[in-house]
């Protein structure tokens, strides 16, 4: 839809009834400029996945690289299963890790809960250069249910799409590929790093592909600069 035919988000917000018990009129105002500026981020939201998915082909997988899973050796092929979108998070979990990133640890915790509501329209794999068998115990650690994790033993696939350094360093990575007409192709990849972070601010993607700071953001606390998700917490 075009934005010359959308109400404007000052005009919407205005339609608003929500009041909560107390709130001040000088609360009622603010909260009244928020919600225009909360409508007007959800289009551009809508604006970026339109050209996102408007994006021209991408370039061919250059092999159908081999990976070991929790039920043997697979290809890259195999893992689209009988969908035409394939979604590939790369999980810090090298082999010299003692344990994985804490970070990648909490996406894929909240992702497991949704794993199988993905899958109804596209498939999902996580990888990683650990064994599969160090993997398959963490995930079990973890009681996650859902997810299919694949081992990238020949580190191939994990430095063409940016999940390993030149310098043998983790990195974690996101990546869409597409099977169209007997061709498979990289579709768009996350490539918000260091280079491209605001100051004073962690690198972040947009949106943020993890719900933690989502709720977080929505807190008076915010997401704060000093605080990260760990492995384990002090009870």
């Amino acid at each position: 839809m075009s934005a010359d035919t959308l109400t404007p988000p000052g005009e919407l917000a205005g339609k608003n009834t929500v009041r909560f018990p107390n709130e001040s009129p000088e609360y009622r105002r603010a909260r009244q400029a928020l919600l225009a500026e909360e409508i007007e981020l959800r289009r551009h939201i809508e604006r970026v996945a339109e050209q996102r998915r408007a994006l021209p082909p991408g370039g061919k997988v250059p092999k159908d690289y081999l990976f070991e899973g929790e039920r043997g050796r697979v290809s890259f092929a195999d893992l689209f299963g009988d969908k035409q979108t394939l979604v590939v998070y790369s999980y810090m979990f090298g082999p010299q890790r003692e344990l994985p990133c804490p970070m990648c640890t909490s996406l894929l915790s909240a992702w497991d809960g949704e794993a199988r509501d993905v899958e109804q329209r596209v498939a999902l794999a996580v990888i990683a250069r650990s064994p599969i068998e160090r993997l398959v115990a963490f995930k079990q650690e973890r009681g996650w249910r859902s997810l299919k994790l694949y081992s990238d033993t020949t580190e191939e696939f994990s430095r063409d799409y940016h999940a390993l350094s030149p310098e043998g360093a983790d990195g974690a990575a996101f990546n869409v590929f597409t099977r169209r007409d007997g061709a498979i192709r990289h579709f768009w990849s996350g490539e918000m790093g260091f280079e491209t972070a605001d100051p004073g601010q962690d690198p972040r993607g947009a949106p943020d592909l993890m719900p933690i700071w989502t709720i977080l953001d929505s807190t008076p606390e915010g997401r704060g600069t000093d605080w990260y998700p760990k492995l384990e917490y002090v009870r």
